[in-house]
C-alpha cells in the first residue's frame, strides 16, 4: 500500500508520483464506468493538483479542501492510494447509502474530508474560517483549498478572498483549476475571469501562474519557488492551467464531458488513452 506525505515523513520522488498518477486514473476510471456517471473531465483535470498535495506537500496536520465538489471521485481514489479508504469501500462509489457519494460527505466520516463540498462558492469560506480559528486555538496548519472556474463565478468565492487578504491569513493556499470549461459553456463566455492574477492581487494574495497544472514537474517549480520566497505575508493564490478531460483524447477541452458517462466503446478508448489498457 502506498503511503501518502501526511503519513511519512519525507515527500515522494517525481517517478513515484507518476506511478500513483497511473494507478489513480485506471481507478478513477473504473469508478465511474461501474457507476455509469459524469464530472469525469472535472477529476481528471484536478487528479495532478491532488497527489501533488497529498503526497509531497502537505503535512499531517494540514487540511485540503476540495470546493468543487462535483469532482469527489478524484479526491476518493487519491485518499484510497493513501491508505485512507479501502479498497472494498471504494467499490462503493455511487452505490445508495454509501459514504463515497457523488460529492464528498459532510459527516466527518474521513479525516482528510472537513467538510462537505460541492455547492460552488462555498469551499473558500469553509476554507478562510479554519485558518482564522488558528488566531483563537492556538494550533498551527495550512488549508490548501481547491476552485474550479465556476466557484470564482461565485460572490461568497470573493468575499472570502476579501477576509483572507484582509487579515493576512498566510497559512491559507488556494489554488484555482482552470479548466476554462463548466457546466455551461468555456468559462470566458460564462463569466470571464481574466485577468486572473491581478484579480487575486487586488485581494492581497500573492499570485503565481502555473503554466501546466496537470504537470507534476510545473506544480513543483511553482511550489518550491513560493517556500524560498520571504517577502511580506498574506494568503497565496496559484492559478493552475489544467486540461478538462485531461489524457483522454475525445474528454480533453469539451465542456459536454462535464457531465456524460463513458459507454463502454469509450472506456475502452480512455484505457488506451492512458495506456492502462495493458495494466
Amino acid at each position: 500500500m502506498i503511503r501518502s506525505n501526511s503519513l511519512m515523513s519525507r515527500p515522494l520522488p517525481s517517478n513515484e508520483l507518476k506511478k500513483i498518477q497511473q494507478n489513480c486514473r485506471g481507478t478513477l476510471l473504473s469508478l465511474y464506468k461501474k457507476a455509469n456517471a459524469g464530472h469525469i473531465g472535472a477529476s481528471l483535470s484536478c487528479l495532478e493538483i491532488l497527489i501533488y498535495l497529498f503526497f509531497r506537500h502537505k503535512q499531517a496536520s494540514d487540511y485540503v479542501i476540495l470546493s468543487k465538489g462535483h469532482a469527489a471521485a478524484a479526491l476518493y481514489v487519491v485518499l484510497a492510494a493513501a491508505g485512507e479508504i479501502s479498497k472494498e469501500e471504494l467499490q462503493t462509489f455511487y452505490v445508495d447509502g454509501t459514504r463515497l457519494a457523488a460529492h464528498p460527505p459532510c459527516s466527518g466520516a474521513f479525516p482528510s474530508i472537513p467538510f462537505g463540498t460541492g455547492s460552488l462558492g462555498h469551499g473558500l469560506s469553509l476554507a478562510v474560517g479554519l485558518v482564522f480559528s488558528q488566531r483563537y486555538t492556538g494550533k498551527e496548519f495550512q488549508v490548501y483549498c481547491i476552485l474550479s472556474d465556476g466557484d470564482c463565478n461565485e460572490g461568497s468565492t470573493w468575499e472570502a478572498a476579501l477576509f483572507a487578504g484582509h487579515h493576512c491569513l498566510s497559512n491559507l493556499t488556494v489554488i484555482i483549476d482552470a479548466n476554462g470549461l463548466q457546466g455551461f459553456g468555456r468559462s470566458e463566455d460564462v463569466l470571464n475571469m481574466e485577468p486572473w492574477e491581478k484579480k487575486w492581487e487586488s485581494f492581497g494574495f500573492k499570485v503565481h501562474s502555473v503554466a501546466n497544472g496537470n504537470s507534476f514537474e510545473s506544480l513543483e517549480e511553482e511550489f518550491t519557488w513560493d517556500l524560498k520566497d520571504q517577502g511580506g505575508s498574506g494568503p497565496r493564490c496559484f492559478i493552475a492551467k489544467t486540461t478538462k478531460g485531461h489524457g483522454v483524447s475525445y474528454m480533453e477541452n469539451k465542456m459536454e464531458w462535464h457531465y456524460l458517462p463513458m459507454s463502454d466503446e469509450q472506456y475502452q478508448i480512455a484505457l488506451r488513452d492512458l495506456g492502462l489498457d495493458h495494466a
